[in-house]
């Protein structure tokens, strides 16, 4: 559905660098929201082996037609080789805070 809010999830491997690229999308409006999470364990196969890491999770909050926009911020910041970028979309919740990712994800 155009239009409709979305979650974008990401992984990066430091606080730092979880801060990174919310600034200034915020600022230009892809992104309504970002909240960044405490580390967690990640256990994955890469190239062959189990890896592990300590990730921190970044959860974008924005609509489906900014998720271009999104990526893109998130790619030109994110150190990993394959970075996770996953979109997911909310097929429900408070209406009022729908409206305000409508909102402030507008065209600046």
């Amino acid at each position: 559905m155009a239009g409709a809010a979305i979650l974008i999830l990401t992984q990066m491997p430091d606080r730092a660098t979880a801060q990174s690229p919310a600034r200034s999308p915020v600022e230009a409006r892809p992104f309504a929201c970002v909240s960044i999470g405490t580390p967690v364990e990640s256990l994955y196969h890469w190239q062959g082996k189990i890896e592990t890491a300590q990730d921190f999770t970044d959860v974008v909050k924005t609509r489906s037609e900014r998720y271009a926009a999104v990526e893109a911020a998130i790619r030109a910041r994110h150190p990993y080789e394959l970075p996770e970028i996953i979109a997911v979309p909310l097929t429900d919740g408070f209406a009022p805070y729908r409206d305000w990712i409508t909102h402030e994800t507008r065209a600046a």
